[in-house]
């Protein structure tokens, strides 16, 4: 966590290696949640909040329909078959899907400490946070957009950025290509 008053960011997960991560929990009883937790937000690209907000009723549906928590707008998205197949380990669950054992909703700081403990190996070298999740869903819709201005603008809709630059700068594309110029020297 950061010290109160300064300002942290966090790094994108592969969505390779968090797919794969997510699908390898659902076998198990103990982190099957978690392995939902991660599929969802990665194919959502949600903030944590309203990833927490949904219902096992929402994530079976063809979409999803809901009000932002942060920005106030109103936005549908579609269930894809990754969360369809994830979704389907927990047969005859129904209300709100990441709850605690305690019966409560999972509180942010409770997920980061779990995606920490998670993705320990590119903890030692990349800031990991219930963000990243968000971020892993913007570079996979990018990479797999031929790395576009149009993804580019797709995404800075999606994310309710100001604009494409922002959405670069977030993605972290332009420190990237900076780096890229160095090394091919």
């Amino acid at each position: 966590m950061a010290k109160k008053g300064t300002h942290t960011t966090s790094d994108y997960i592969p969505f390779e290696t968090a797919l794969l991560t997510g699908r390898k929990m659902l076998k198990e009883d103990k982190t099957k949640l978690m392995g939902l937790y991660i599929i969802v937000s990665i194919n959502l690209g949600l903030r944590i909040g309203d990833v927490l907000g949904l219902t096992f009723e929402q994530l079976r549906s063809d979409t999803i329909e809901l009000k932002e928590k942060k920005t106030c707008k109103h936005r549908e998205l579609a269930v894809n078959d990754h969360i369809k197949e994830a979704v389907a380990k927990f047969e005859n669950a129904t209300g709100e899907v990441f709850i605690s054992q305690k019966g409560s909703v999972f509180t942010t700081q409770q997920i980061n400490r779990k995606l920490k403990v998670v993705f320990a190996k590119q903890s030692k070298t990349l800031n990991i946070s219930s963000h990243s999740l968000r971020k892993s869903f913007g570079r996979a819709c990018y990479e797999r957009n031929n790395e576009s201005e149009k993804a580019l603008m797709y995404l800075s809709e999606l994310f309710n950025h100001t604009s494409p630059s922002l959405t670069r700068r977030y993605l972290g594309i332009r420190q990237e290509e900076l780096n890229n110029i160095y090394l091919n020297l």
